[in-house]
């Protein structure tokens, strides 16, 4: 698997009372392969993932697996704050039919560099299918080493890293360390550009949710030499790209959806919905794009 274009991190559709609306999740996934976004990331830190059960993270994997029946590819994010139900887990959506598994790094634990390493290499070890790196430190009070990054990338499960730290330095020191068979995707969406001019081939983007034609080309026009273009597409939605973050991830995207026309429901605590004063902002913002889709 090669990892290239946009990939969306898919918010969990529910009802108001928490339940997943599956329903509305084959609804998504059909919009998404329709607008060509060049994948779908579940169980994400957008998808609510913490706030689900085991026993649910399966029937969501179990759902898109067959609704999406081959049609594009998924990622699910498999990571744990414990290495062995990291494991766990990431063989299990192997079984269940994922393309690629999405690993974060052990939040709360906040080990140190050799248990970061042996972390991903517990997983890497004992699965057939790519992984991606998550590196997300403001969520997780814990950063890939870039001594740690070189050893992984060496790995022939290991195909690339989402990079959400925000960090540009942090990424051209990892970037040295991008070949055929390792790759930097960005985890920001306020940074695309950016990472893929220190080679990065796409995005894991929160904001494709709302707006997949638009990081698909943001991103193919890139790579494609159009980087002028790339770079009007990441100026002209920046502020609503923001606008998205004023709150934590995944309030504001969800009440976007909402507004939009989606159906994509409310949240699980502690997550709830957005302050009034942040919505005005939001739902400004949102009028870029010219009505409901």
């Amino acid at each position: 698997m090669r990892i290239k274009g946009s990939y969306v991190a898919l918010v969990t559709p529910m009802y108001e009372d928490g339940n997943i609306n599956f329903e509305e999740f084959g609804r998504l996934i059909d919009y998404h392969i329709e607008k060509k976004t060049d994948g779908l990331v579940i169980l994400g830190t957008t998808g609510e993932s913490t706030t689900l059960t085991h026993e649910e993270d399966e029937k969501i994997v179990e759902f898109v697996v067959k609704y999406a029946n081959k049609r594009i590819p998924i990622i699910a994010g498999s990571g744990s704050n414990t290495s062995l139900v990291a494991k766990v887990q990431s063989q299990k959506f192997e079984r269940m039919g994922v393309d690629a598994l999405l690993v974060i790094t052990p939040y709360y634990n906040k080990t140190n560099k050799r248990g970061m390493l042996e972390h991903f290499l517990l997983v890497a070890n004992n699965v057939n299918i790519p992984i991606i790196l998550y590196n997300v430190p403001g969520r997780t009070g814990c950063n890939i080493d870039v001594d740690v990054v070189a050893e992984l990338s060496k790995h022939k499960n290991i195909i690339g890293i989402k990079e959400a730290s925000g960090n540009i330095s942090y990424i051209a020191k990892i970037a040295k360390y991008v070949n055929e068979d390792f790759c930097i995707v960005s985890g920001n969406d306020d940074m695309i550009v950016p990472v893929l001019s220190m080679g990065g081939v796409g995005v894991i983007s929160v904001a494709a949710n709302i707006l997949p034609n638009e990081m698909h080309n943001l991103v193919m026009n890139y790579l494609e030499g159009k980087t002028k273009e790339a770079l009007d597409i990441q100026l002209k939605y920046l502020d609503l790209i923001n606008a998205l973050f004023i709150e934590t991830n995944p309030i504001p995207i969800k009440e976007a959806m909402n507004y939009l026309g989606f159906h994509v429901g409310g949240y699980r605590l502690p997550l709830t919905y957005m302050d009034p004063k942040n919505k005005e902002i939001l739902v400004k913002c949102l009028s870029i794009l010219g009505g409901k889709k």
